[in-house]
């Protein structure tokens, strides 16, 4: 039973003691942490809010301590509890049984197995348009979408994570007339221009440096300037040569696409980022998924035509929200008076087939396979790449789609857009309810001035006095997800070099790499989403603080205790469970005994913090509490010696205590996808 579990079993029981003693139902319980343990593990103010009921229903003056102790004796007989108090004017205060909870935190009920059957959610996240590498921004989008998928999997869900690659869009037609216009190269040219690039200089690296080149040619030379209009029509006729499909410059867009998506796909898998389908938005197009959700929003009256105004001959929907401003006009409309559709329509043609509601599905092919055999699928319009790739064999792929919730991962700046697709597919097909459709919201990545001089990037007086320094990919200022792990690889070997001489190079890479990963992974965690992140390689990288590296450090720092118990005495960690079972807190004086309880209590929580974070989108509560409990644990740790104990029942305790936030530790760096170095 966990911490969550045991306060449902609470209320349930006061939820009934009201309804059969005084006649009322409550609807909202309240349950406090006392601030002291001496005060007891939960307390429940409901006698007041009880008093106040009845008095309305009888009209008779109620004495809350006396309903207190009236709810005392329907509580106290639940196995879990040791006792109850009534305190002050009638608060309840409920004192765990120790060794009870104690023997659940150390045993928790195994995860169900996952039904296939099991509604599926789905997860979209990373999403990055494939023109160029991968920059620090994504990686706050791919950290907190991989996050939450680790959490959903944790809980028992059944979920599919899918990247959608927009390899019709604008950012990639850039790209194609940087190849075209300025380079003047055709698709083999790029073809041998991409097999001769290095390691370090890959081919979305280069295409990152082409895009700012074709910003500039856009605007004659001017960052600053108006795009020339002869050459916005470069930039039109590709687009229509990519999204009509089957010709040469469609061919050219395809291949730079792909081979940017397979270094983007390299980059988070640095980060231990995957993926199980690669959702391309050509095969949204040319398998008619538009055509068919354009069908059912006339049919249904989500759209209209306008035939005046400044919407004249376009598609839109016509919701009141925002009404009157500029700001969100656009997103409004769905087909474009040339008959081009806009990214919200094919939005929610996309959204449709998510949730199994469209009546069309695409065909599918492998894309990777990642080191562990797991598959990376990709869609496709040839059904024969499908039967080649193992669709047509006995044990088929994964059905992919018909999810019942479906979390886009998309930064705040699109939040109207969403809300727009949102309530287009809802009024399509009104029976999927409001929260089928869910927009995990957050805010934009920048760089503090520190960080950009630590990547090399010039910054003027006027950026250095500002609080941090926003991207802009046209104008070329932006750091690349790769270099930022590069970054951070460097100054990480460093330090792992100073601290363990005698490591081999390859086992200092090893720790260092680890460390990268946590730093970075935790940094774009420890934030609420609502906030700009700040990103300061140092700050990050810091072994004391709020940090990945300080979370890791405290946990090999728990698991050497282990080490040194089986060097010393022969007691392997493998032998922990031995000591959990012999645990007692009743051997120690009240003011100990509370110290030792109050970790335990704390870990109790982790299963009901989790769902918190489910329930709000807010990654940052889990990675936090992982924070606050290594703190409270570290000063535990600092003034009740381990190895040095005398007393065999308290050194027990104590050893079950750092089992018991190893493992409590380890959980949280599964959920958030951070790795434990063996040393530090």
């Amino acid at each position: 039973m966990t911490l969550s579990d045991l306060q449902q079993k609470l209320k349930d029981r006061i939820r009934s003691a009201a309804s059969e003693v005084f006649g009322v139902e409550i609807d909202q319980l309240n349950a406090d942490t006392p601030p002291k343990p001496e005060l007891g593990d939960l307390a429940f103010p409901v006698s007041f809010e009880l008093a106040k009921l009845v008095k309305q229903k009888t009209g008779e003056k109620q004495n809350p301590r006396a309903i207190a102790e009236l709810l005392k004796v329907r509580i106290e007989d639940v196995d879990e509890v040791a006792r109850v108090e009534i305190a002050g004017a009638g608060y309840i205060n409920v004192f765990f049984d120790r060794a009870k909870l104690l023997s659940a935190v150390a045993r928790p009920e195994p995860t169900p197995p996952l039904a296939e059957d099991r509604p599926k959610k789905m997860v979209e996240h990373t999403s990055i348009n494939p023109n160029k590498a991968a920059h620090i921004g994504h990686v706050r989008n791919a950290v907190l979408g991989d996050t939450f998928v680790r959490i959903l999997q944790a809980a028992g869900d059944r979920v599919e994570v899918q990247n959608y690659i927009d390899n019709t869009g604008v950012q990639v037609a850039d790209v194609v007339v940087g190849f075209m216009e300025l380079e003047k190269k055709d698709l083999h040219q790029i073809r041998e221009l991409d097999a001769s690039l290095t390691k370090e200089y890959t081919f979305d690296y280069y295409c990152w440096d082409l895009y700012t080149k074709v910003g500039l040619f856009y605007r004659d030379g001017n960052p600053s300037g108006d795009i020339n209009p002869i050459k916005a029509k470069l930039r039109t006729d590709v687009l229509h040569s990519i999204e009509a499909g089957d010709n040469s410059v469609a061919e050219l867009a395809d291949y730079v696409a792909t081979r940017n998506v397979a270094c983007i796909l390299d980059t988070m898998e640095r980060l231990g980022i995957r993926y199980d389908l690669l959702a391309r938005e050509s095969d949204i197009l040319h398998l008619h998924f538009w055509e068919r959700a354009f069908t059912l929003m006339k049919e249904t009256g989500v759209i209209r035509y306008e035939t005046e105004g400044r919407h004249a001959g376009c598609w839109v929907m016509p919701f009141e929200s925002h009404t009157g401003t500029d700001e969100h006009e656009s997103d409004k409309i769905i087909v474009r008076s040339n008959g081009t559709v806009t990214y919200t329509g094919k939005d929610i043609a996309y959204q449709l087939w998510k949730l199994g509601k469209l009546g069309l599905d695409f065909h599918y092919n492998v894309f990777r396979t990642y080191p562990d055999g797991q598959l990376l699928w990709v869609t496709t319009t040839d059904a024969d790449a499908e039967a080649k790739a193992g669709g047509g064999n006995p044990s088929g792929r994964p059905h992919f789609g018909g999810g019942v919730t479906v979390y886009n991962v998309i930064d705040s700046r699109q939040s109207y857009p969403q809300d727009i697709v949102a309530r287009g597919v809802a009024a399509v097909v009104p029976e999927i309810g409001d929260d089928a459709s869910v927009h995990f919201s957050y805010e934009m990545v920048a760089l503090s001035p520190a960080a950009c001089d630590e990547l090399g990037i010039e910054l003027t007086d006027e950026d250095r006095a500002r609080p941090y320094i926003e991207m802009s990919g046209r104008k070329g200022l932006g750091v690349r997800a790769d270099d930022l792990v590069d970054a951070l690889l460097d100054r990480a070997r460093g330090e792992v070099r100073k601290r363990n001489g005698d490591l081999s190079e390859d086992a200092i890479g090893e720790i260092a790499r680890r460390l990268a990963v946590g730093a970075l992974r935790y940094y774009m965690l420890r934030f609420t989403k609502n906030r700009v992140v700040a990103f300061d390689v140092e700050d990050s990288l810091a072994f004391e603080g709020e940090t990945g590296p300080y979370l890791q450090y405290a946990a090999v720092r728990s698991r050497n205790i282990f080490h040194k118990l089986e060097e010393r005495e022969g007691f392997p960690r493998s032998r922990a469970d031995e000591v959990l079972e012999r645990a007692r807190f009743d051997i120690m004086d009240p003011a100990d005994a509370i110290e030792h309880w109050k970790i335990v209590r704390e870990i109790a929580r982790l299963p009901e913090i989790v769902r918190q974070a489910v329930d709000t989108l807010e990654l940052s509560t889990l990675a936090r509490f992982a924070f606050s409990v290594s703190q409270m644990y570290s000063t535990f740790y600092h003034r009740h010696s381990i190895l040095n104990e005398t007393d065999p029942a308290r050194r027990d305790l104590r050893i079950a205590l750092n089992e018991l936030y190893l493992r409590f530790m380890e959980t949280c760096f599964s959920l958030m996808g951070i790795p434990l170095p063996e040393r530090m």
